[in-house]
Protein backbone atom coordinates (compact mmCIF):
# COMPACT_ATOMS: atom_id res chain seq x y z
CA UNK A 1 0.00 0.00 0.00
CA UNK A 2 1.44 3.51 -0.90
CA UNK A 3 -1.49 6.06 -1.76
CA UNK A 4 -1.04 9.51 0.01
CA UNK A 5 -3.92 10.62 2.69
CA UNK A 6 -5.20 13.42 3.65
CA UNK A 7 -5.07 14.99 6.46
CA UNK A 8 -6.56 17.88 8.03
CA UNK A 9 -6.61 20.15 11.44
CA UNK A 10 -10.13 19.90 12.96
CA UNK A 11 -10.11 23.27 14.56
CA UNK A 12 -13.01 25.95 15.78
CA UNK A 13 -13.03 29.82 16.43
CA UNK A 14 -13.37 28.86 19.88
CA UNK A 15 -11.42 28.44 22.89
CA UNK A 16 -12.42 25.16 23.47
CA UNK A 17 -13.54 22.89 20.39
CA UNK A 18 -13.35 19.44 21.70
CA UNK A 19 -10.65 18.72 24.02
CA UNK A 20 -12.83 20.09 27.07
CA UNK A 21 -10.65 21.78 29.98
CA UNK A 22 -8.22 21.79 28.04
CA UNK A 23 -7.61 25.52 27.56
CA UNK A 24 -5.78 25.49 31.12
CA UNK A 25 -3.13 23.93 29.60
CA UNK A 26 0.10 25.84 30.00
CA UNK A 27 1.23 25.30 26.67
CA UNK A 28 -2.02 26.02 25.43
CA UNK A 29 -2.49 29.53 23.25
CA UNK A 30 -6.59 29.10 22.90
CA UNK A 31 -7.13 32.00 24.18
CA UNK A 32 -5.70 33.95 21.54
CA UNK A 33 -8.35 32.73 18.98
CA UNK A 34 -9.44 36.24 18.90
CA UNK A 35 -6.32 37.80 17.26
CA UNK A 36 -5.25 37.80 13.72
CA UNK A 37 -1.97 36.65 14.79
CA UNK A 38 -3.10 33.46 15.96
CA UNK A 39 -4.50 32.18 12.74
CA UNK A 40 -2.01 33.39 11.01
CA UNK A 41 0.86 31.78 12.99
CA UNK A 42 -1.41 27.96 12.62
CA UNK A 43 -1.77 28.85 9.19
CA UNK A 44 1.99 29.14 7.76
CA UNK A 45 2.27 26.26 10.50
CA UNK A 46 -0.28 23.82 9.06
CA UNK A 47 1.39 24.61 5.10
CA UNK A 48 4.88 23.99 6.34
CA UNK A 49 3.56 21.09 7.39
CA UNK A 50 1.87 20.05 4.12
CA UNK A 51 -1.57 19.53 5.62
CA UNK A 52 -4.96 19.33 3.75
CA UNK A 53 -6.86 21.49 4.91
CA UNK A 54 -8.07 23.44 8.16
CA UNK A 55 -11.14 21.93 8.67
CA UNK A 56 -13.41 25.01 11.12
CA UNK A 57 -16.17 23.45 12.71
CA UNK A 58 -19.36 25.59 14.05
CA UNK A 59 -22.31 25.61 16.40
CA UNK A 60 -25.15 28.28 16.56
CA UNK A 61 -26.18 27.92 19.41
CA UNK A 62 -25.24 26.77 23.47
CA UNK A 63 -25.22 23.50 24.84
CA UNK A 64 -27.92 23.96 27.44
CA UNK A 65 -28.92 20.26 28.03
CA UNK A 66 -26.69 19.96 31.13
CA UNK A 67 -28.11 20.76 34.28
CA UNK A 68 -31.35 22.89 32.43
CA UNK A 69 -28.96 25.58 31.48
CA UNK A 70 -26.07 27.09 29.35
CA UNK A 71 -23.82 27.81 32.85
CA UNK A 72 -21.66 24.94 32.70
CA UNK A 73 -20.89 25.13 28.91
CA UNK A 74 -20.20 28.88 29.61
CA UNK A 75 -17.99 28.45 32.30
CA UNK A 76 -15.95 25.65 31.02
CA UNK A 77 -15.93 27.42 27.03
CA UNK A 78 -17.35 24.46 25.93
CA UNK A 79 -17.76 25.85 21.98
CA UNK A 80 -18.61 29.18 23.70
CA UNK A 81 -17.00 31.98 22.88
CA UNK A 82 -16.86 31.35 19.60
CA UNK A 83 -16.55 33.11 15.93
CA UNK A 84 -17.68 32.92 12.76
CA UNK A 85 -15.57 30.29 11.00
CA UNK A 86 -15.51 32.18 7.99
CA UNK A 87 -14.56 35.49 9.32
CA UNK A 88 -10.52 33.97 9.88
CA UNK A 89 -10.16 32.54 6.18
CA UNK A 90 -8.76 35.41 4.33
CA UNK A 91 -6.85 35.92 7.38
CA UNK A 92 -5.21 32.83 6.85
CA UNK A 93 -5.39 32.42 2.74
CA UNK A 94 -2.80 36.04 2.72
CA UNK A 95 -0.32 34.34 4.36
CA UNK A 96 -0.50 30.87 2.88
CA UNK A 97 -0.30 29.42 -1.41
CA UNK A 98 -1.57 25.56 -0.85
CA UNK A 99 -3.43 25.34 2.40
CA UNK A 100 -7.37 24.37 2.09
CA UNK A 101 -10.21 25.76 3.89
CA UNK A 102 -13.09 24.06 5.15
CA UNK A 103 -16.36 25.84 7.00
CA UNK A 104 -19.04 24.72 8.61
CA UNK A 105 -22.42 26.17 7.28
CA UNK A 106 -25.66 25.12 8.03
CA UNK A 107 -28.71 24.87 5.27
CA UNK A 108 -31.27 25.33 8.43
CA UNK A 109 -31.51 28.95 9.49
CA UNK A 110 -29.86 30.93 6.96
CA UNK A 111 -31.02 32.12 3.42
CA UNK A 112 -29.27 30.14 0.55
CA UNK A 113 -28.82 33.52 -1.78
CA UNK A 114 -26.26 35.22 0.63
CA UNK A 115 -24.60 31.66 1.43
CA UNK A 116 -24.13 31.80 -2.16
CA UNK A 117 -22.35 35.07 -2.29
CA UNK A 118 -20.50 34.35 0.92
CA UNK A 119 -18.82 31.02 -0.37
CA UNK A 120 -18.11 32.37 -4.06
CA UNK A 121 -16.11 35.34 -2.40
CA UNK A 122 -14.18 32.95 0.03
CA UNK A 123 -13.41 30.46 -3.17
CA UNK A 124 -12.20 33.92 -5.40
CA UNK A 125 -9.96 35.15 -2.60
CA UNK A 126 -8.37 31.64 -1.77
CA UNK A 127 -7.99 31.62 -5.49
CA UNK A 128 -9.80 28.02 -5.61
CA UNK A 129 -9.56 26.52 -1.87
CA UNK A 130 -12.29 27.03 -0.12
CA UNK A 131 -14.44 23.99 0.94
CA UNK A 132 -17.92 23.87 2.60
CA UNK A 133 -18.92 21.27 5.09
CA UNK A 134 -22.33 21.09 5.09
CA UNK A 135 -24.33 20.32 8.18
CA UNK A 136 -28.14 20.72 9.09
CA UNK A 137 -27.59 21.64 12.22
CA UNK A 138 -29.03 20.24 15.91
CA UNK A 139 -28.66 22.25 18.85
CA UNK A 140 -32.32 23.15 20.27
CA UNK A 141 -30.98 26.50 21.59
CA UNK A 142 -29.74 27.20 17.72
CA UNK A 143 -33.67 26.67 16.80
CA UNK A 144 -34.71 29.61 19.64
CA UNK A 145 -31.92 31.69 18.21
CA UNK A 146 -33.66 32.01 14.81
CA UNK A 147 -36.84 32.36 16.20
CA UNK A 148 -38.25 28.89 16.46
CA UNK A 149 -39.68 27.09 18.76
CA UNK A 150 -37.76 23.93 18.39
CA UNK A 151 -35.45 22.69 15.88
CA UNK A 152 -36.64 21.04 13.06
CA UNK A 153 -37.22 17.24 12.63
CA UNK A 154 -34.13 15.44 11.16
CA UNK A 155 -36.25 14.55 8.11
CA UNK A 156 -37.71 18.18 7.40
CA UNK A 157 -34.06 19.58 7.88
CA UNK A 158 -32.82 17.16 5.25
CA UNK A 159 -35.40 17.68 2.81
CA UNK A 160 -34.87 21.28 3.03
CA UNK A 161 -31.06 20.99 2.56
CA UNK A 162 -31.89 19.05 -0.44
CA UNK A 163 -34.13 22.32 -1.46
CA UNK A 164 -31.07 24.76 -0.46
CA UNK A 165 -28.41 22.75 -2.72
CA UNK A 166 -30.50 22.77 -5.55
CA UNK A 167 -30.83 26.68 -5.49
CA UNK A 168 -26.91 26.76 -4.97
CA UNK A 169 -26.08 24.92 -7.93
CA UNK A 170 -28.28 27.33 -10.00
CA UNK A 171 -26.63 29.73 -8.40
CA UNK A 172 -22.85 28.93 -8.83
CA UNK A 173 -23.21 26.76 -11.63
CA UNK A 174 -26.27 27.75 -14.01
CA UNK A 175 -26.34 31.82 -13.67
CA UNK A 176 -23.13 32.73 -15.34
CA UNK A 177 -21.99 30.80 -18.23
CA UNK A 178 -18.30 30.67 -19.03
CA UNK A 179 -17.40 33.59 -20.71
CA UNK A 180 -19.93 35.77 -19.17
CA UNK A 181 -16.76 37.96 -18.34
CA UNK A 182 -15.53 39.57 -21.41
CA UNK A 183 -13.54 42.96 -19.57
CA UNK A 184 -13.99 44.47 -22.81
CA UNK A 185 -12.33 47.91 -22.33
CA UNK A 186 -12.18 49.36 -25.47
CA UNK A 187 -16.42 48.98 -25.71
CA UNK A 188 -17.17 49.43 -22.54
CA UNK A 189 -19.10 45.88 -21.70
CA UNK A 190 -17.63 44.29 -18.28
CA UNK A 191 -20.14 41.37 -18.35
CA UNK A 192 -22.10 39.94 -21.37
CA UNK A 193 -25.41 40.14 -19.54
CA UNK A 194 -26.88 37.70 -22.52
CA UNK A 195 -24.84 35.25 -20.67
CA UNK A 196 -26.18 36.03 -17.00
CA UNK A 197 -29.25 34.03 -16.02
CA UNK A 198 -32.06 34.39 -13.38
CA UNK A 199 -32.61 30.90 -11.98
CA UNK A 200 -36.43 31.89 -11.04
CA UNK A 201 -36.27 29.13 -8.77
CA UNK A 202 -39.80 28.38 -6.58
CA UNK A 203 -39.89 25.70 -4.14
CA UNK A 204 -41.32 24.37 -0.62
CA UNK A 205 -38.81 26.59 1.21
CA UNK A 206 -37.37 29.16 -0.97
CA UNK A 207 -38.36 31.07 -3.81
CA UNK A 208 -35.19 32.85 -5.18
CA UNK A 209 -35.04 35.12 -8.58
CA UNK A 210 -31.53 35.60 -8.96
CA UNK A 211 -28.79 35.79 -10.73
CA UNK A 212 -25.75 34.90 -8.42
CA UNK A 213 -24.50 38.50 -7.63
CA UNK A 214 -20.44 36.82 -8.12
CA UNK A 215 -19.13 36.12 -11.52
CA UNK A 216 -17.83 32.53 -11.66
CA UNK A 217 -15.57 31.55 -8.46
CA UNK A 218 -12.22 28.77 -9.83
CA UNK A 219 -14.20 26.23 -8.29
CA UNK A 220 -17.80 27.31 -8.84
CA UNK A 221 -19.26 25.21 -6.59
CA UNK A 222 -16.35 24.68 -2.90
CA UNK A 223 -15.49 21.32 -2.50
CA UNK A 224 -18.72 19.65 -0.83
CA UNK A 225 -17.96 18.09 2.40
CA UNK A 226 -20.50 16.52 4.57
CA UNK A 227 -20.69 14.19 7.94
CA UNK A 228 -24.50 12.35 8.43
CA UNK A 229 -24.23 9.32 10.06
CA UNK A 230 -28.05 8.24 9.52
CA UNK A 231 -29.87 6.17 6.41
CA UNK A 232 -30.99 9.55 5.78
CA UNK A 233 -27.43 11.52 6.15
CA UNK A 234 -25.85 8.80 4.44
CA UNK A 235 -28.32 9.20 1.26
CA UNK A 236 -27.60 12.87 0.90
CA UNK A 237 -23.94 12.87 1.54
CA UNK A 238 -24.21 9.94 -1.59
CA UNK A 239 -26.37 12.60 -3.54
CA UNK A 240 -24.37 15.48 -2.81
CA UNK A 241 -20.68 15.51 -0.72
CA UNK A 242 -17.42 14.41 -2.10
CA UNK A 243 -16.01 14.12 1.02
CA UNK A 244 -17.29 12.37 4.18
CA UNK A 245 -16.79 12.44 7.56
CA UNK A 246 -17.29 8.59 8.69
CA UNK A 247 -18.28 7.68 12.10
CA UNK A 248 -17.78 4.25 13.66
CA UNK A 249 -17.06 2.24 17.17
CA UNK A 250 -14.79 -0.27 15.40
CA UNK A 251 -12.62 -0.55 12.35
CA UNK A 252 -15.20 -2.92 10.80
CA UNK A 253 -17.90 -0.54 11.41
CA UNK A 254 -15.48 2.33 9.51
CA UNK A 255 -15.02 -0.19 6.68
CA UNK A 256 -19.22 -0.81 6.30
CA UNK A 257 -19.86 2.51 6.01
CA UNK A 258 -17.32 3.95 3.96
CA UNK A 259 -18.55 1.24 1.47
CA UNK A 260 -22.38 2.17 2.08
CA UNK A 261 -21.18 5.58 1.21
CA UNK A 262 -19.59 4.52 -2.17
CA UNK A 263 -22.65 2.08 -3.10
CA UNK A 264 -25.09 5.54 -2.16
CA UNK A 265 -22.72 7.43 -4.62
CA UNK A 266 -22.62 5.04 -7.12
CA UNK A 267 -26.46 4.85 -6.93
CA UNK A 268 -27.43 8.46 -7.73
CA UNK A 269 -24.96 7.62 -11.11
CA UNK A 270 -21.49 9.01 -9.65
CA UNK A 271 -18.60 7.40 -10.55
CA UNK A 272 -16.80 4.79 -7.78
CA UNK A 273 -13.77 6.96 -6.34
CA UNK A 274 -15.91 10.12 -6.60
CA UNK A 275 -15.99 10.08 -2.93
CA UNK A 276 -13.71 10.70 -0.54
CA UNK A 277 -13.52 9.80 3.42
CA UNK A 278 -12.13 11.05 6.28
CA UNK A 279 -12.26 9.92 10.02
CA UNK A 280 -11.59 11.51 13.52
CA UNK A 281 -7.76 10.68 14.41
CA UNK A 282 -6.43 11.28 17.74
CA UNK A 283 -2.63 11.27 17.89
CA UNK A 284 -0.68 11.60 20.76
CA UNK A 285 3.32 12.22 19.23
CA UNK A 286 6.84 12.00 21.36
CA UNK A 287 10.11 11.70 20.65
CA UNK A 288 9.87 8.42 22.77
CA UNK A 289 6.55 6.56 23.91
CA UNK A 290 7.42 7.74 27.53
CA UNK A 291 7.26 11.51 26.21
CA UNK A 292 3.87 10.72 24.76
CA UNK A 293 2.49 9.04 27.50
CA UNK A 294 3.83 11.66 29.92
CA UNK A 295 1.16 13.98 27.47
CA UNK A 296 -1.60 11.71 27.87
CA UNK A 297 -1.54 11.81 31.74
CA UNK A 298 -1.35 15.95 31.24
CA UNK A 299 -4.32 15.95 29.02
CA UNK A 300 -6.39 13.61 31.33
CA UNK A 301 -5.23 15.46 34.24
CA UNK A 302 -6.50 18.76 33.15
CA UNK A 303 -9.76 17.51 31.01
CA UNK A 304 -13.15 18.37 32.90
CA UNK A 305 -15.85 15.79 33.31
CA UNK A 306 -18.29 18.67 33.64
CA UNK A 307 -17.21 20.22 30.23
CA UNK A 308 -17.55 16.87 28.38
CA UNK A 309 -21.03 16.49 30.12
CA UNK A 310 -22.36 19.78 29.33
CA UNK A 311 -21.45 18.74 25.52
CA UNK A 312 -23.09 15.74 25.44
CA UNK A 313 -26.01 17.04 26.76
CA UNK A 314 -26.48 15.64 30.02
CA UNK A 315 -25.80 12.29 28.55
CA UNK A 316 -27.53 9.45 30.85
CA UNK A 317 -29.24 12.28 32.10
CA UNK A 318 -27.59 11.58 35.66
CA UNK A 319 -25.95 15.00 36.85
CA UNK A 320 -22.67 12.83 38.29
CA UNK A 321 -20.64 15.29 39.32
CA UNK A 322 -23.21 15.76 42.06
CA UNK A 323 -21.79 12.90 43.95
CA UNK A 324 -18.93 12.08 45.79
CA UNK A 325 -16.58 10.07 43.85
CA UNK A 326 -16.11 7.04 45.39
CA UNK A 327 -20.47 6.48 45.59
CA UNK A 328 -20.79 3.38 44.13
CA UNK A 329 -22.73 3.96 40.20
CA UNK A 330 -25.31 1.19 41.23
CA UNK A 331 -26.10 3.20 44.28
CA UNK A 332 -26.43 6.64 42.06
CA UNK A 333 -28.63 4.63 39.52
CA UNK A 334 -30.81 2.86 42.03
CA UNK A 335 -31.66 6.31 43.71
CA UNK A 336 -32.56 8.15 40.74
CA UNK A 337 -34.84 4.78 39.94
CA UNK A 338 -36.56 5.79 36.81
CA UNK A 339 -36.45 3.27 33.90
CA UNK A 340 -34.26 5.91 31.42
CA UNK A 341 -31.41 5.81 33.85
CA UNK A 342 -32.04 2.30 35.46
CA UNK A 343 -31.20 0.95 31.50
CA UNK A 344 -27.51 3.09 31.76
CA UNK A 345 -26.04 0.54 34.31
CA UNK A 346 -25.36 -2.23 32.05
CA UNK A 347 -22.41 -0.31 30.62
CA UNK A 348 -21.03 0.24 34.08
CA UNK A 349 -18.61 -2.62 35.57
CA UNK A 350 -19.78 -3.80 38.55
CA UNK A 351 -18.31 -2.25 41.77
CA UNK A 352 -17.99 0.85 39.33
CA UNK A 353 -17.87 4.30 41.10
CA UNK A 354 -18.83 7.59 40.18
CA UNK A 355 -15.02 8.03 39.55
CA UNK A 356 -14.70 5.64 37.65
CA UNK A 357 -17.68 7.20 34.95
CA UNK A 358 -16.47 10.40 35.35
CA UNK A 359 -13.21 9.52 34.07
CA UNK A 360 -15.11 7.03 31.03
CA UNK A 361 -16.41 10.80 30.41
CA UNK A 362 -13.08 12.08 29.63
CA UNK A 363 -11.64 9.40 27.86
CA UNK A 364 -9.98 10.43 24.54
CA UNK A 365 -8.51 7.26 23.57
CA UNK A 366 -11.94 5.58 22.39
CA UNK A 367 -12.79 4.27 18.54
CA UNK A 368 -10.66 2.63 16.81
CA UNK A 369 -8.22 5.51 15.67
CA UNK A 370 -6.45 6.59 18.57
CA UNK A 371 -2.65 5.86 18.55
CA UNK A 372 -0.30 7.39 21.06
CA UNK A 373 3.61 6.72 20.86
CA UNK A 374 6.88 7.81 18.55
CA UNK A 375 5.90 8.74 15.19
CA UNK A 376 7.12 5.09 13.84
CA UNK A 377 4.60 3.47 16.29
CA UNK A 378 1.72 6.06 15.18
CA UNK A 379 2.83 5.66 11.82
CA UNK A 380 2.34 1.85 12.39
CA UNK A 381 -1.20 2.38 13.58
CA UNK A 382 -2.23 4.72 10.84
CA UNK A 383 -0.63 2.14 7.68
CA UNK A 384 -2.85 -0.60 9.57
CA UNK A 385 -5.82 1.27 9.81
CA UNK A 386 -5.74 2.26 6.14
CA UNK A 387 -5.17 -1.75 5.19
CA UNK A 388 -8.84 -2.60 7.48
CA UNK A 389 -10.79 0.49 6.12
CA UNK A 390 -9.74 1.54 2.93
CA UNK A 391 -10.09 5.45 4.51
CA UNK A 392 -8.42 8.25 2.59
CA UNK A 393 -7.69 10.17 5.39
CA UNK A 394 -8.05 11.60 8.84
CA UNK A 395 -9.23 15.05 10.94
CA UNK A 396 -6.64 15.60 13.61
CA UNK A 397 -7.94 16.30 17.02
CA UNK A 398 -6.12 18.66 18.95
CA UNK A 399 -5.36 18.94 22.32
CA UNK A 400 -3.34 22.31 23.13
CA UNK A 401 -2.12 24.69 20.14
CA UNK A 402 0.31 24.94 18.21
CA UNK A 403 1.41 21.56 20.30
CA UNK A 404 -0.90 19.39 18.52
CA UNK A 405 0.32 20.25 15.54
CA UNK A 406 4.30 20.40 16.10
CA UNK A 407 4.43 16.98 17.41
CA UNK A 408 2.87 15.48 14.34
CA UNK A 409 4.52 17.41 12.04
CA UNK A 410 7.90 16.99 13.94
CA UNK A 411 7.91 12.91 14.87
CA UNK A 412 4.27 11.63 12.59
CA UNK A 413 4.90 13.27 9.16
CA UNK A 414 8.27 11.93 8.03
CA UNK A 415 7.14 8.39 9.05
CA UNK A 416 4.25 8.51 6.94
CA UNK A 417 6.50 9.82 4.17
CA UNK A 418 8.96 6.89 4.22
CA UNK A 419 5.87 4.69 3.91
CA UNK A 420 4.16 7.27 0.79
CA UNK A 421 1.41 7.79 2.66
CA UNK A 422 1.93 11.56 3.05
CA UNK A 423 3.08 14.17 0.44
CA UNK A 424 6.34 15.75 -0.02
CA UNK A 425 5.44 19.03 -1.10
CA UNK A 426 1.91 20.15 -2.71
CA UNK A 427 0.71 19.77 -6.19
CA UNK A 428 -0.73 23.05 -7.51
CA UNK A 429 -4.12 23.73 -8.28
CA UNK A 430 -7.23 24.39 -6.94
CA UNK A 431 -8.68 21.85 -3.37
CA UNK A 432 -10.99 20.35 -5.84
CA UNK A 433 -7.85 19.27 -8.36
CA UNK A 434 -5.67 18.04 -5.04
CA UNK A 435 -8.20 16.57 -3.39
CA UNK A 436 -9.16 14.50 -6.55
CA UNK A 437 -5.44 13.95 -7.93
CA UNK A 438 -5.89 16.73 -10.58
CA UNK A 439 -8.99 16.16 -11.96
CA UNK A 440 -10.84 19.44 -12.73
CA UNK A 441 -11.20 22.16 -10.95
CA UNK A 442 -15.13 22.32 -11.15
CA UNK A 443 -17.67 19.67 -10.58
CA UNK A 444 -17.45 16.93 -12.18
CA UNK A 445 -20.03 15.91 -15.05
CA UNK A 446 -21.67 12.71 -13.15
CA UNK A 447 -22.27 15.12 -10.37
CA UNK A 448 -25.88 15.96 -9.42
CA UNK A 449 -24.88 20.28 -9.58
CA UNK A 450 -23.44 20.04 -12.81
CA UNK A 451 -26.79 19.19 -14.22
CA UNK A 452 -27.63 23.29 -13.89
CA UNK A 453 -24.65 23.89 -15.97
CA UNK A 454 -25.41 26.57 -18.85
CA UNK A 455 -23.31 25.58 -21.98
Amino acid sequence: MSRELSFNLFEMNTVGHISQGLWRHPGNTRERYTDIEFWQSEAKLLEAGLFDTVFLADVLGAYDGYRDGPDTAIREAVQIPNNDPMLVIPVMAAVTSHLGFVATFSTTYEPPFAFARRASTLDHLTKGRFGWNIVTSYLPNAARNFGLEDELSHEERYLRAHEYLEVLYKLWEGSWEDGAVVRDRSGGVYTDPARVHRIDHEGTYFRVAGPHLSEPSPQRTPVLFQAGSSPTGRAFAGKHAEVVFVGGASLPDFAASIEDIHREAEGFGRAPGSVRTLGSAVLIAGKTRADAERKAEEFERLSSAEGYLAYAGGGSGIDLARYPKDALMSDVIASVATTKDASTMSRYAPGATVGDALREVTRFDRGPFFALGTGEQIADAIEGWVAETGIDGFNLRQFVTPGTIEDFVEYVVPELQKRGLYRTSYAEGTLRERTFDAGAATLPGDHPGAAYRRR
